[in-house]
């Protein structure tokens, strides 16, 4: 159902999804199970941020088990593609 532009491989070796959340002057995206379709089990996601002048931060965002949510700083790696699940189909990060 997936393309392979969508999927990616954790460092265990799983295929995800990269599932697009939402888009504006950012781009977040989680990671689903391409079978189940199902959050992955720690609910990590990637959120990208860009700002007047164009320049993109990049960060993972990490649930914490008190309901906050941790950033850590991710490589800028902007050619990857989402899944659009309202559309049912891959797109780029930025349109």
């Amino acid at each position: 159902m997936y393309t392979e532009e969508v999927l990616t491989k954790t460092k265990k070796g799983k295929i995800e999804v990269r599932n697009l959340i939402a888009r504006g002057k950012f781009v977040w995206y989680d990671y689903r199970d391409p079978k189940t379709f199902k959050n992955v089990e720690n609910g990590k996601s990637r959120i990208f941020l860009k700002d007047e002048e164009g320049k993109v931060l990049s960060y993972f965002v990490i649930p914490l088990k008190d309901g906050k949510l941790l950033l850590i700083e991710a490589e800028k790696v902007e050619d990857k593609k989402v899944w659009n699940d309202r559309k049912k189909k891959a797109e780029n990060l930025w349109l």
